[in-house]
Protein backbone atom coordinates (compact mmCIF):
# COMPACT_ATOMS: atom_id res chain seq x y z
CA UNK A 1 0.00 0.00 0.00
CA UNK A 2 1.26 3.48 -0.88
CA UNK A 3 1.17 6.12 1.85
CA UNK A 4 1.07 9.68 0.51
CA UNK A 5 2.84 12.70 2.02
CA UNK A 6 3.32 16.25 0.83
CA UNK A 7 7.03 16.12 1.58
CA UNK A 8 9.43 13.28 2.35
CA UNK A 9 12.87 14.13 3.73
CA UNK A 10 15.60 11.51 3.70
CA UNK A 11 18.19 12.10 6.42
CA UNK A 12 17.62 13.23 10.03
CA UNK A 13 20.71 15.35 10.53
CA UNK A 14 20.30 19.06 11.20
CA UNK A 15 19.83 19.72 7.46
CA UNK A 16 17.02 17.20 7.03
CA UNK A 17 15.26 17.97 10.30
CA UNK A 18 15.48 21.67 9.46
CA UNK A 19 13.90 21.01 6.06
CA UNK A 20 11.13 18.96 7.66
CA UNK A 21 10.53 21.60 10.33
CA UNK A 22 10.10 24.36 7.76
CA UNK A 23 7.66 22.39 5.62
CA UNK A 24 5.67 21.11 8.61
CA UNK A 25 5.24 24.69 9.83
CA UNK A 26 3.64 25.48 6.49
CA UNK A 27 1.07 22.76 7.17
CA UNK A 28 2.58 20.20 4.81
CA UNK A 29 2.29 16.54 5.76
CA UNK A 30 5.97 15.74 6.26
CA UNK A 31 7.86 12.50 6.88
CA UNK A 32 11.55 12.07 7.73
CA UNK A 33 13.33 8.78 7.02
CA UNK A 34 16.66 8.10 8.75
CA UNK A 35 18.89 5.06 8.15
CA UNK A 36 20.54 5.03 11.59
CA UNK A 37 18.97 4.40 14.98
CA UNK A 38 19.24 8.00 16.16
CA UNK A 39 18.63 11.50 14.84
CA UNK A 40 21.22 14.25 14.66
CA UNK A 41 23.80 13.03 12.17
CA UNK A 42 27.07 14.84 12.90
CA UNK A 43 25.51 16.35 16.03
CA UNK A 44 26.01 13.74 18.72
CA UNK A 45 26.05 14.49 22.44
CA UNK A 46 27.21 11.05 23.54
CA UNK A 47 25.83 10.13 26.97
CA UNK A 48 27.30 7.62 29.40
CA UNK A 49 24.38 6.21 31.36
CA UNK A 50 26.78 4.49 33.79
CA UNK A 51 28.02 7.99 34.71
CA UNK A 52 24.51 9.33 35.39
CA UNK A 53 24.11 10.60 31.84
CA UNK A 54 27.35 12.59 31.71
CA UNK A 55 27.71 13.64 28.07
CA UNK A 56 30.51 14.68 25.74
CA UNK A 57 30.13 16.15 22.27
CA UNK A 58 31.32 13.57 19.76
CA UNK A 59 30.49 15.77 16.78
CA UNK A 60 29.44 19.39 16.35
CA UNK A 61 29.94 21.15 19.65
CA UNK A 62 29.35 24.91 19.41
CA UNK A 63 26.53 27.23 18.38
CA UNK A 64 27.01 30.97 17.91
CA UNK A 65 24.75 34.01 17.96
CA UNK A 66 25.66 34.55 14.29
CA UNK A 67 23.72 31.40 13.37
CA UNK A 68 20.59 33.23 12.27
CA UNK A 69 18.80 30.31 10.62
CA UNK A 70 19.50 28.06 13.59
CA UNK A 71 18.29 30.70 16.04
CA UNK A 72 15.09 31.14 14.05
CA UNK A 73 14.39 27.44 14.50
CA UNK A 74 15.30 27.60 18.20
CA UNK A 75 12.79 30.43 18.56
CA UNK A 76 10.12 28.25 16.92
CA UNK A 77 10.91 25.42 19.36
CA UNK A 78 11.09 27.73 22.40
CA UNK A 79 14.69 26.62 22.92
CA UNK A 80 16.38 30.02 22.73
CA UNK A 81 15.65 30.72 26.38
CA UNK A 82 17.30 27.40 27.35
CA UNK A 83 20.74 28.16 25.92
CA UNK A 84 23.72 27.87 28.23
CA UNK A 85 26.65 30.24 27.62
CA UNK A 86 30.02 28.75 26.74
CA UNK A 87 32.87 30.60 28.46
CA UNK A 88 35.91 31.45 26.40
CA UNK A 89 38.63 28.86 27.03
CA UNK A 90 41.97 28.49 25.26
CA UNK A 91 43.20 25.80 22.93
CA UNK A 92 46.74 24.53 23.16
CA UNK A 93 48.98 22.81 20.64
CA UNK A 94 50.05 19.19 21.04
CA UNK A 95 53.45 19.13 19.37
CA UNK A 96 56.38 16.74 19.77
CA UNK A 97 54.83 15.18 22.86
CA UNK A 98 54.27 18.48 24.68
CA UNK A 99 51.42 20.91 25.24
CA UNK A 100 52.39 24.33 23.93
CA UNK A 101 50.74 27.74 23.60
CA UNK A 102 49.21 28.85 20.31
CA UNK A 103 51.54 31.85 20.22
CA UNK A 104 54.59 29.61 20.33
CA UNK A 105 53.97 28.70 16.67
CA UNK A 106 53.21 32.24 15.47
CA UNK A 107 55.69 34.30 13.41
CA UNK A 108 54.47 37.82 14.24
CA UNK A 109 56.75 39.79 11.92
CA UNK A 110 55.73 37.67 8.95
CA UNK A 111 52.07 38.15 9.86
CA UNK A 112 52.45 41.93 10.12
CA UNK A 113 54.20 42.06 6.77
CA UNK A 114 51.59 39.92 5.02
CA UNK A 115 48.38 41.21 6.64
CA UNK A 116 47.91 44.26 4.34
CA UNK A 117 47.34 41.81 1.49
CA UNK A 118 43.98 40.87 3.01
CA UNK A 119 42.54 43.99 1.37
CA UNK A 120 43.53 42.96 -2.13
CA UNK A 121 43.80 39.17 -2.14
CA UNK A 122 40.70 37.52 -3.68
CA UNK A 123 39.23 34.59 -1.77
CA UNK A 124 36.84 33.09 -4.34
CA UNK A 125 38.00 29.91 -6.01
CA UNK A 126 41.19 29.60 -3.93
CA UNK A 127 42.36 26.90 -1.57
CA UNK A 128 42.90 27.46 2.14
CA UNK A 129 46.65 27.02 1.73
CA UNK A 130 46.88 29.46 -1.17
CA UNK A 131 44.76 32.19 0.39
CA UNK A 132 45.97 32.12 4.00
CA UNK A 133 49.62 31.74 3.03
CA UNK A 134 49.20 34.93 1.02
CA UNK A 135 47.55 37.04 3.74
CA UNK A 136 49.39 35.75 6.84
CA UNK A 137 52.62 34.28 5.47
CA UNK A 138 53.76 30.83 4.43
CA UNK A 139 55.54 30.00 7.69
CA UNK A 140 52.51 31.02 9.74
CA UNK A 141 50.32 28.83 7.58
CA UNK A 142 52.67 25.85 7.72
CA UNK A 143 53.47 26.01 11.44
CA UNK A 144 50.11 27.14 12.89
CA UNK A 145 47.15 27.88 10.63
CA UNK A 146 47.31 24.62 8.71
CA UNK A 147 46.91 22.64 11.92
CA UNK A 148 44.30 25.00 13.38
CA UNK A 149 42.14 24.74 10.25
CA UNK A 150 42.51 20.94 10.21
CA UNK A 151 41.28 20.94 13.81
CA UNK A 152 38.16 22.85 12.72
CA UNK A 153 37.22 20.70 9.72
CA UNK A 154 38.73 17.38 10.94
CA UNK A 155 40.50 16.67 7.68
CA UNK A 156 43.53 17.95 5.71
CA UNK A 157 42.98 21.64 5.04
CA UNK A 158 45.40 22.55 2.26
CA UNK A 159 43.00 22.06 -0.67
CA UNK A 160 39.77 22.97 1.14
CA UNK A 161 38.00 25.99 -0.44
CA UNK A 162 38.89 29.17 1.44
CA UNK A 163 35.44 30.66 0.86
CA UNK A 164 33.78 27.69 2.60
CA UNK A 165 35.85 27.89 5.79
CA UNK A 166 34.67 31.12 7.42
CA UNK A 167 31.81 33.36 6.34
CA UNK A 168 30.85 36.60 8.04
CA UNK A 169 27.33 36.55 9.45
CA UNK A 170 25.37 39.16 11.46
CA UNK A 171 25.18 38.49 15.19
CA UNK A 172 22.01 38.49 17.28
CA UNK A 173 22.76 40.62 20.30
CA UNK A 174 19.96 39.21 22.46
CA UNK A 175 21.75 35.82 22.53
CA UNK A 176 25.13 35.01 24.10
CA UNK A 177 28.00 34.76 21.62
CA UNK A 178 28.66 31.01 22.02
CA UNK A 179 26.25 28.58 23.60
CA UNK A 180 25.20 25.01 24.22
CA UNK A 181 22.44 23.30 26.23
CA UNK A 182 22.30 21.54 29.58
CA UNK A 183 22.14 18.16 27.81
CA UNK A 184 24.36 19.09 24.88
CA UNK A 185 23.78 20.25 21.32
CA UNK A 186 21.80 17.07 20.57
CA UNK A 187 18.95 18.88 22.32
CA UNK A 188 18.31 20.61 18.98
CA UNK A 189 17.76 17.60 16.67
CA UNK A 190 16.01 15.65 19.42
CA UNK A 191 13.52 18.49 19.97
CA UNK A 192 13.01 18.94 16.23
CA UNK A 193 12.24 15.25 15.80
CA UNK A 194 9.86 15.14 18.78
CA UNK A 195 7.64 18.08 17.79
CA UNK A 196 4.01 17.46 16.95
CA UNK A 197 3.01 17.60 13.30
CA UNK A 198 6.19 15.89 12.14
CA UNK A 199 6.76 12.17 11.69
CA UNK A 200 10.30 10.78 11.99
CA UNK A 201 11.16 7.13 11.39
CA UNK A 202 14.63 5.79 12.20
CA UNK A 203 16.32 2.54 11.07
CA UNK A 204 14.77 2.92 7.62
CA UNK A 205 16.40 1.31 4.58
CA UNK A 206 15.53 2.60 1.13
CA UNK A 207 15.52 0.20 -1.80
CA UNK A 208 14.98 2.76 -4.55
CA UNK A 209 13.35 6.07 -5.44
CA UNK A 210 11.27 6.61 -8.57
CA UNK A 211 10.34 9.92 -10.15
CA UNK A 212 6.63 10.22 -10.93
CA UNK A 213 4.74 12.79 -12.95
CA UNK A 214 3.35 14.29 -9.75
CA UNK A 215 6.26 13.65 -7.38
CA UNK A 216 8.21 10.64 -6.13
CA UNK A 217 7.75 7.10 -4.88
CA UNK A 218 10.11 5.85 -2.16
CA UNK A 219 10.34 2.07 -2.00
CA UNK A 220 11.57 0.82 1.39
CA UNK A 221 13.55 -2.37 1.88
CA UNK A 222 10.69 -3.84 3.96
CA UNK A 223 8.39 -3.64 0.94
CA UNK A 224 6.48 -0.52 1.97
CA UNK A 225 5.97 2.15 -0.71
CA UNK A 226 5.67 5.83 0.14
CA UNK A 227 4.65 8.64 -2.18
CA UNK A 228 5.25 12.37 -1.91
CA UNK A 229 4.72 15.43 -4.04
CA UNK A 230 8.15 16.76 -2.98
CA UNK A 231 11.34 15.01 -1.93
CA UNK A 232 14.42 16.36 -0.15
CA UNK A 233 17.66 14.41 0.10
CA UNK A 234 19.58 15.54 3.19
CA UNK A 235 22.33 12.93 3.08
CA UNK A 236 26.07 12.90 2.23
CA UNK A 237 26.88 13.35 -1.48
CA UNK A 238 27.82 9.71 -2.09
CA UNK A 239 24.51 8.58 -0.56
CA UNK A 240 22.61 11.21 -2.57
CA UNK A 241 24.21 9.96 -5.79
CA UNK A 242 22.97 6.43 -5.03
CA UNK A 243 19.45 7.56 -4.11
CA UNK A 244 18.80 9.89 -7.05
CA UNK A 245 16.13 8.36 -9.30
CA UNK A 246 16.43 7.72 -13.01
CA UNK A 247 16.27 10.90 -15.03
CA UNK A 248 18.66 12.81 -12.78
CA UNK A 249 21.86 11.63 -14.44
CA UNK A 250 23.54 15.04 -14.63
CA UNK A 251 22.93 15.61 -10.93
CA UNK A 252 24.24 12.15 -10.09
CA UNK A 253 27.50 12.83 -11.93
CA UNK A 254 28.00 16.21 -10.24
CA UNK A 255 27.15 15.03 -6.74
CA UNK A 256 29.05 11.75 -7.07
CA UNK A 257 32.34 13.61 -7.61
CA UNK A 258 32.21 15.32 -4.20
CA UNK A 259 34.50 13.46 -1.82
CA UNK A 260 34.05 12.48 1.81
CA UNK A 261 36.51 12.41 4.70
CA UNK A 262 36.40 9.79 7.46
CA UNK A 263 37.06 10.65 11.12
CA UNK A 264 37.55 8.27 14.05
CA UNK A 265 36.43 10.00 17.24
CA UNK A 266 37.50 8.65 20.63
CA UNK A 267 35.38 9.90 23.55
CA UNK A 268 36.87 9.65 27.04
CA UNK A 269 35.48 10.42 30.51
CA UNK A 270 37.64 10.67 33.66
CA UNK A 271 37.19 11.79 37.26
CA UNK A 272 37.85 15.47 37.83
CA UNK A 273 40.57 14.78 40.36
CA UNK A 274 42.43 12.49 37.94
CA UNK A 275 42.97 15.18 35.30
CA UNK A 276 45.37 17.79 36.63
CA UNK A 277 45.13 20.18 33.68
CA UNK A 278 43.51 23.57 34.16
CA UNK A 279 40.20 23.96 32.28
CA UNK A 280 40.88 24.32 28.55
CA UNK A 281 39.01 24.26 25.25
CA UNK A 282 41.07 21.44 23.80
CA UNK A 283 44.19 20.50 21.88
CA UNK A 284 45.24 21.11 18.28
CA UNK A 285 47.34 18.28 16.94
CA UNK A 286 50.55 19.33 15.14
CA UNK A 287 51.70 16.46 12.94
CA UNK A 288 49.81 14.23 15.36
CA UNK A 289 47.56 11.20 14.81
CA UNK A 290 44.62 13.36 15.94
CA UNK A 291 43.38 16.56 14.34
CA UNK A 292 42.00 17.93 17.57
CA UNK A 293 40.73 17.12 21.05
CA UNK A 294 37.69 19.06 22.26
CA UNK A 295 37.01 19.18 26.00
CA UNK A 296 33.73 19.34 27.92
CA UNK A 297 35.23 22.00 30.26
CA UNK A 298 32.94 24.68 28.79
CA UNK A 299 30.12 23.21 30.91
CA UNK A 300 31.79 21.88 34.07
CA UNK A 301 30.54 18.82 35.91
CA UNK A 302 31.21 18.32 39.63
CA UNK A 303 32.49 14.76 39.18
CA UNK A 304 33.74 14.21 35.65
CA UNK A 305 35.69 15.72 32.80
CA UNK A 306 35.53 14.56 29.20
CA UNK A 307 37.19 14.97 25.82
CA UNK A 308 36.57 13.90 22.24
CA UNK A 309 39.69 13.16 20.20
CA UNK A 310 39.19 13.37 16.44
CA UNK A 311 41.73 10.95 14.93
CA UNK A 312 42.92 10.59 11.37
CA UNK A 313 41.32 7.42 9.96
CA UNK A 314 43.09 4.09 9.73
CA UNK A 315 46.30 5.11 11.50
CA UNK A 316 45.92 3.59 14.97
CA UNK A 317 44.07 0.79 16.68
CA UNK A 318 41.64 1.70 19.45
CA UNK A 319 44.21 0.73 22.07
CA UNK A 320 46.84 2.94 20.41
CA UNK A 321 44.40 5.84 20.21
CA UNK A 322 43.75 5.53 23.95
CA UNK A 323 47.49 5.59 24.68
CA UNK A 324 48.03 8.69 22.49
CA UNK A 325 45.08 10.49 24.11
CA UNK A 326 46.22 9.65 27.63
CA UNK A 327 49.77 10.82 26.88
CA UNK A 328 48.45 14.20 25.72
CA UNK A 329 46.42 14.52 28.95
CA UNK A 330 49.13 13.28 31.32
CA UNK A 331 47.11 10.34 32.66
CA UNK A 332 47.35 6.56 32.46
CA UNK A 333 44.71 4.49 30.60
CA UNK A 334 43.60 2.92 33.89
CA UNK A 335 42.17 6.31 34.94
CA UNK A 336 39.58 6.25 32.17
CA UNK A 337 36.08 5.73 33.56
CA UNK A 338 34.25 5.36 30.24
CA UNK A 339 35.10 5.47 26.58
CA UNK A 340 33.44 5.12 23.20
CA UNK A 341 34.50 5.28 19.58
CA UNK A 342 32.35 7.09 17.03
CA UNK A 343 32.92 7.16 13.29
CA UNK A 344 31.97 10.38 11.55
CA UNK A 345 32.05 11.50 7.94
CA UNK A 346 32.44 15.03 6.62
CA UNK A 347 32.52 16.38 3.06
CA UNK A 348 36.01 16.80 1.62
CA UNK A 349 35.39 19.98 -0.37
CA UNK A 350 37.98 21.34 -2.82
CA UNK A 351 38.79 24.77 -4.25
CA UNK A 352 36.25 25.69 -6.92
CA UNK A 353 33.48 23.81 -5.12
CA UNK A 354 31.00 26.70 -5.27
CA UNK A 355 31.12 26.52 -9.08
CA UNK A 356 30.02 22.87 -8.78
CA UNK A 357 27.16 23.95 -6.48
CA UNK A 358 26.03 26.43 -9.13
CA UNK A 359 25.83 23.61 -11.68
CA UNK A 360 23.91 21.47 -9.17
CA UNK A 361 21.42 24.28 -8.65
CA UNK A 362 20.98 24.70 -12.40
CA UNK A 363 20.19 20.99 -12.71
CA UNK A 364 17.66 21.26 -9.85
CA UNK A 365 15.83 24.27 -11.30
CA UNK A 366 12.15 23.55 -11.83
CA UNK A 367 12.32 20.16 -10.12
CA UNK A 368 10.37 19.03 -7.05
CA UNK A 369 13.58 17.59 -5.63
CA UNK A 370 15.63 19.34 -2.95
CA UNK A 371 19.27 18.68 -2.06
CA UNK A 372 20.74 19.93 1.19
CA UNK A 373 23.46 19.12 3.67
CA UNK A 374 26.76 20.31 5.06
CA UNK A 375 28.44 19.92 1.66
CA UNK A 376 27.19 23.01 -0.17
CA UNK A 377 28.58 26.20 1.39
CA UNK A 378 30.36 24.87 4.49
CA UNK A 379 30.23 22.23 7.22
CA UNK A 380 28.86 24.24 10.16
CA UNK A 381 25.29 23.86 11.44
CA UNK A 382 24.47 27.31 10.12
CA UNK A 383 25.95 26.58 6.70
CA UNK A 384 23.80 23.46 6.49
CA UNK A 385 20.65 25.31 7.55
CA UNK A 386 21.36 28.18 5.17
CA UNK A 387 21.28 25.69 2.32
CA UNK A 388 18.18 24.05 3.79
CA UNK A 389 16.28 27.33 3.93
CA UNK A 390 17.22 28.30 0.38
CA UNK A 391 16.02 24.91 -0.89
CA UNK A 392 12.79 25.26 1.09
CA UNK A 393 12.13 28.64 -0.48
CA UNK A 394 12.80 27.24 -3.95
CA UNK A 395 10.40 24.34 -3.43
CA UNK A 396 7.65 25.91 -1.33
CA UNK A 397 8.12 29.69 -1.35
CA UNK A 398 8.64 31.84 1.77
Amino acid sequence: MSHTFDHIVIGAGISGLGAAHLSARQGLKTLVLEASERVGGCIHSLRFEALDGFWIEAGGHTCFNSYGNLLSILDDLDLTRQVRPKPSLSYRLWKNGKRRSILSALHPLEALGSLPRILREPKAGRSVRDYYSAILGRRNYQDLLRHAFQAVICQPADHYPAEALFRRKPRRKDVVKAFTFARGVSTIPETLAAQSGLEVRTSQRIDRIEALTTGFRVQLADGQALAAAYLTLAVPPDAAAQLLPLGFDELRALVGNIGMSEIETLVLAVRREDLQLAPFAGLIGVDSPFYSAVSRDFLPDERYRGLAFHFRPGMLSLEEQVRVACASLGIIPERILAQAQVRNRLPALRAGHLAVVERIDQALAGKRLGLTGNWFIGISMEDALTRTRSEHQRLFGD
